[in-house]
C-alpha cells in the first residue's frame, strides 16, 4: 500500500510492539484502517504471548510504590526471562502500573489482582497489561509476589 506514512508505522509499533512487517501487511489487509489493523496486531500479539507462557522467568524487578502522603504503598516482584527486558521502560512501567495497583486495595493473593479492573482503564484486567507487554518485549512475564501495607495496619 503506497499511502502508508512512516508515523502511522512508527505509532502502531509503539502500541503493539509488533514488527514493521507485519504492520505494513496488516495495514495492507485493512486497506490502511488503522483501528483495524491495531486490533489485528494486538490479537497476534496475544497469541504470541500466550506460546512464550511455559517459559522460564529467571531476572525480573522488585518494584515499590508510594502513595501520595506516604501512608499506603506496595512491594511487588514481577520477574521476566532476562535483565535486558527487565531494563526496559515498557517492562519498569509495568511494574510501576502493577505496584500502584496493588496499593489501592488488599488483595489476598496475585490471582485476585490479576483478574481485577485496571484502575486506569476499565475496559482491562490487569492480567491483559501483562500479556501487553509479553507481546511488546517477546518475553514471558510473571506477577510473582505483591505485598500493600497502610499505616495502621500490621
Amino acid at each position: 500500500m503506497a499511502g502508508i506514512d512512516t508515523e502511522t508505522i512508527k505509532k502502531l509499533r509503539d502500541e503493539t510492539g509488533a514488527g514493521v512487517l507485519d504492520i505494513k501487511k496488516a495495514l495492507d489487509e485493512f486497506s490502511g484502517d488503522v483501528g483495524k489493523a491495531r486490533e489485528h496486531l494486538v490479537e497476534k500479539g496475544k497469541e504470541r504471548a500466550a506460546k512464550k507462557s511455559d517459559r522460564e522467568t529467571g531476572d525480573g524487578l522488585i518494584y515499590s510504590y508510594i502513595h501520595n502522603g506516604g501512608k499506603v504503598g506496595s512491594l511487588i516482584y514481577v520477574s521476566c526471562e532476562t535483565d535486558f527486558v527487565a531494563k526496559t521502560e515498557d517492562f519498569q512501567n509495568l511494574c510501576k502500573e502493577i505496584a500502584m495497583q496493588a496499593a489501592t486495595m488488599e488483595y489476598s493473593n496475585e490471582g485476585e489482582l490479576l483478574e481485577d479492573v485496571y484502575i486506569r482503564d476499565e475496559s482491562k484486567k490487569m492480567k491483559d497489561l501483562i500479556t501487553e507487554t509479553v507481546a511488546k518485549v517477546g518475553e514471558n512475564i510473571e506477577l510473582k509476589k505483591i505485598a500493600r501495607f497502610r499505616v495502621g495496619e500490621v
